[in-house]
């Protein structure tokens, strides 16, 4: 779409070469896959994506030594793992994006979404973060892939 967004990112900056635990978002051209909402707290966005309410059940295994490495699990899950069904809202709508997927490599990162930024402002584990505006405006756009470009 040839736009620059603010955007919100992790706390150790962009990097070429991600792993598992290091707070930084990945550099590249990332896919969007498909997008998951809180339909108990805000309207399902317009997209063209495959599109899915969150359940209280959802979580993403983020345990490089499991088999369900950087996928989404149900919950309860043998495996350390992250709560997609979060108090805060920043997953209020949470876009999977196409890092370390195809397939997934152990310890190479994961969990990278595109979600809401923070009330606060703080800077993510590793995700991209929007203004719920911007991200409901490109969605409705036809959003497919983002770009990460390297530090200058």
């Amino acid at each position: 779409m040839d736009q620059k967004i603010p955007a919100i990112i992790g706390a150790a900056g962009v990097r070429r070469v991600k792993e598992e635990g290091d707070h930084a978002t990945p550099t590249g051209i990332l896919l969007l896959r498909r997008v998951m909402y809180r339909a108990d707290r805000v309207p399902a966005p317009v997209c063209a994506l495959p599109l899915e309410p969150l359940a209280p059940a959802d979580g993403w295994c983020d345990d490089p030594s499991h088999a369900d490495y950087n996928r989404r699990v149900t919950l309860p899950h043998p495996a350390r793992h992250e709560r997609m069904w979060r108090d805060d809202d920043v997953y209020n709508i949470v876009i999977e994006l196409g890092y370390n997927d195809a397939p997934p490599i152990p310890g190479r990162g994961s969990a990278i979404f595109l979600h809401l930024q923070s009330p606060d402002g703080r800077p993510t584990e590793g995700c991209v973060a929007l203004r719920e505006a911007d991200l409901r405006r490109l969605l409705a756009a036809g959003l497919t892939e983002i770009e990460i470009l390297p530090p200058a």
